[in-house]
This record gives structure tokens, C-alpha cells and sequence, in this order.
């Protein structure tokens, strides 16, 4: 039976290891997949060769001045083309069973949210969705009759675990985390840390701003938030242990003592193909673990004083409501202004703060209705606040 499938954001790094399984799919069935829209950023030569190679019906780029060379490149096909936000929400209306969400940054939730609301599969490598609009998204697949499945390896790991358990029954859930480039720097070292340094990962292959995130650990304190969204869970009950080799993925603790653990490779295309394949198993093209030739699993607690996002997050759900949204929009005009150079590793963590702060006194965070034009309200005032704090520490 063909799957009419769709890919958001796959000239990423999530999005180029979806189309890589997807064309192996085909290779071995070629009706496996009937590939309704690719979308992507500026990489417009990626795009139309990922189209092609697919046989994709619509291929579309976030950025308007990149359509002419995305419809020359296409040209001699029968592939529409088209660009901008409002076209990647048009195509995200295109009825498919099964989509992936992999564009980076808020700009994933709206996609993200029309999928949903046709009752598809919704594969979510977008962690700000469920990070700035959690109940909106838990809420929209509920009403539509939607599926949502997890594919940041971490909830990934977990979901996998829980499988037919009772949630009654869990007692804690533990996210590892690599600890990244930085985790046994000293607090000087580490405000000497520059962006290129920072974009390098010891164990994974991930975009520059996502790899930025992990070395910071903000990717973690998002994937804190994420699991609580997901799975409900009290955040009490939620811990993060540093793994430096990255094959745990997630822990999770039963209230009769015992643990189940989720291994596997520093490959996305684990967790990808996990949600392609669900509820059953395909084959994926990743490496099988040596555990006898990898000998020891190292495991220690992380410091939140030299990495206070987790923290930061800690806060953020204690807060609920639209804190969540002016957390991702604060941390993700953070990085933007760390990769500019325009503030210090460190003070990414003490900009998020302060907007935080700022916001929850301002307009009530906790407390405001949810909806998507709240959320993109206060996207829109954290980012801004965000700006401005800069603007007053230079």
C-alpha cells in the first residue's frame, strides 16, 4: 500500500537522513512512498535534487527571492514550485498519512499544527513546537484524530520503553545528554567559548545551531520541557544524566525499582526510521552496537551551575502557559546573537533569563490563554525583549 508522505525542513540535517531512508524505501519498493511536498531553506540545488530523486509534487522554499532558481532547477518536471511561509503551510494542508517536522526554530509550529489538523501522522523532530506550544500541539492531534510521534532520539527512547506499560506505573524518567565539547570546562574557559568551537559535536552530526544548542545545553533544558508536553509527566519526576558516549538515549524508571533503558547508534536515522516504520520495525541502515568491543557506559550528574539553562527549564514548566514560548523565542534570539558574535557563550543563558523575568512580570505568562496568536504574541515581545537587552549590555 503507497504512503503519501511529506518532509518539512529536508535540506536539514533530520531532513536529509528522512529523504536518505525514504529513498532506500523506494529503492526497494518503488510505491512505497508517493512524496507530496519537500520543503526547505536556501539550499534550493538540495531541494531539487531531493525532489527529483523522489518524484516529490511540490517542492517549496521558505525564502522568495530563492524561487526562480528553484523553478530553474526543477524545470522539465512536472514539480510545482513555490516559496514562502504562507506556501509551506499551504503544503502542510496537502492530505498525506504521514509527515515529517524537521524545520528548525519556531517557524516548524504552524506547519506543524496544519498537518495535525488533517489527521495525519506527525513525525516531530521540531522540539519549539511541543517547547512553545505543547497543549496547542497535544490538543490539536486529540481534536483531529492526529498521531503524534517523537523523533528527537531522547523521546524517542522513552516512548519506546513506555510501549504498552501503565503510566501510573513510572516513577522517573532520565534524558542523557553527550554533555558536549565543554562539559568539564572551567566557568573562565567557557566565556572564552566562540561559536566555531561551539559547533562542533564530539559524537553527532547535527546543523550548526542545534550542535550550538547542545554544547550550551539548551538543547536538553528544551528536550526537559518536550517531555513533560509529551508524556505528561510531573517535572519532578523528570532528570538528566550526562553520557558522554551518546548511546543511552533515555532511561525510564518503574515504581517497582526496575529501569529500562533505550541503545542505540549516534544516528538520527534510528529514531527516523522508528516513526516511518511505527508500529511496527523496518530495516535502517544503521551501525549495530559493539557492546563488548565499547566495554563501559560512563554516566555522571550534570552542573547546572555552569550550565543553568536546565534550570532555566525547571522554572519554565513551574510557570506553565506561555512561558514556554518566550523561552524558545529568547533562546533561539540568543543564539542568533551568539553566532553574530554579538554576546559571549555565557551570557546566552543570562539573556533568557532576564526576558524571562521581564515577560512573567509584564504580561503574565503563567496565567494568559492559550492559542496560537498568544503564542505568536509572545514569541514575537521575547524576541524583541531579547534585542533590546543586547542592545543595552553592549
Amino acid at each position: 500500500m503507497t504512503r503519501k508522505v511529506s518532509v518539512f525542513g529536508a535540506t536539514g540535517s533530520i531532513g536529509v537522513s528522512t529523504v536518505d531512508l525514504l529513498t532506500r524505501g523506494r529503492d526497494v519498493d518503488p510505491s512505497a512512498y508517493d512524496v507530496v511536498a519537500l520543503t526547505g531553506g536556501a539550499n534550493v540545488a538540495l531541494l531539487a535534487q531531493q525532489a527529483r530523486a523522489l518524484d516529490a509534487s511540490l517542492a517549496v522554499t521558505a525564502h522568495p527571492s530563492c524561487l526562480p532558481e528553484l523553478r530553474e532547477r526543477l524545470a522539465g518536471t512536472r514539480i510545482e514550485c513555490a516559496s514562502g511561509a504562507d506556501a509551506i503551510i499551504e503544503a502542510a494542508r496537502r492530505p498525506v498519512d504521514w509527515a515529517m517536522s524537521a524545520i528548525v526554530g519556531a517557524a516548524g509550529l504552524p506547519p506543524g499544527l496544519a498537518v495535525l489538523e488533517q489527521g495525519a501522522t506527525l513525525a516531530l523532530a521540531n522540539k519549539e513546537s511541543l517547547v512553545a506550544a505543547g497543549p496547542l500541539m497535544m490538543a490539536t492531534a486529540r481534536r483531529h484524530g492526529a498521531t503524534l510521534l517523537p523523533v528527537d532520539s531522547e523521546h524517542s527512547g522513552i516512548f519506546q520503553c513506555l510501549g504498552q506499560e501503565d503510566p501510573a506505573g513510572v516513577e522517573r524518567v532520565i534524558l542523557t545528554a553527550s554533555g558536549g565539547p565543554f562539559r568539564d570546562w572551567s566557568m573562565e574557559r567557557l566565556r572564552q567559548v566562540t561559536p566555531a568551537q561551539a559547533a562542533t559535536h564530539p559524537n553527532w552530526d547535527m546543523g550548526q545551531r542545534i550542535t550550538i544548542d547542545s554544547a550550551s545545553m539548551f538543547n536538553k533544558a528544551m528536550e526537559i520541557i518536550e517531555t513533560h508536553e509529551f508524556f505528561g509527566l510531573d517535572p519532578a519526576r523528570i532528570e538528566v544524566l550526562v553520557h558522554p558516549q551518546s548511546l543511552v538515549h533515555a532511561l525510564v524508571g518503574f515504581r517497582d525499582g526496575g529501569i529500562l533503558a533505550h541503545l542505540g547508534p549516534a544516528d538520527m536515522r534510528h529514531a527516523i526510521g522508528y516513526a516511518l516504520h511505527w508500529p511496527g520495525r523496518g530495516d535502517v541502515p544503521v551501525e549495530r552496537l559493539d557492546l563488548a568491543a565499547l566495554g563501559r557506559l560512563d554516566f555522571e550528574a550534570p552542573d547546572e551551575n555552569r550550565f543553568p539553562a536546565l534550570r532555566l527549564a525547571r522554572e519554565v514548566m513551574e510557570a506553565g502557559g506561555l512561558a514556554g514560548a518566550a523561552f524558545n523565542a529568547a533562546k533561539e534570539t540568543a543564539l542568533d546573537l551568539f553566532i553574530d558574535k554579538r554576546i559571549g557563550f555565557l551570557d546566552m543563558a543570562v539573556l533568557v533569563e532576564h526576558v524571562l523575568d521581564t515577560l512573567s512580570a509584564e504580561t503574565r505568562l503563567g496565567s494568559a490563554e492559550f492559542n496560537l496568536d498568544n503564542v505568536l504574541n509572545v514569541d514575537h515581545l521575547a524576541r524583541k525583549a531579547a534585542i533590546d537587552s543586547a542592545r543595552v549590555r553592549a
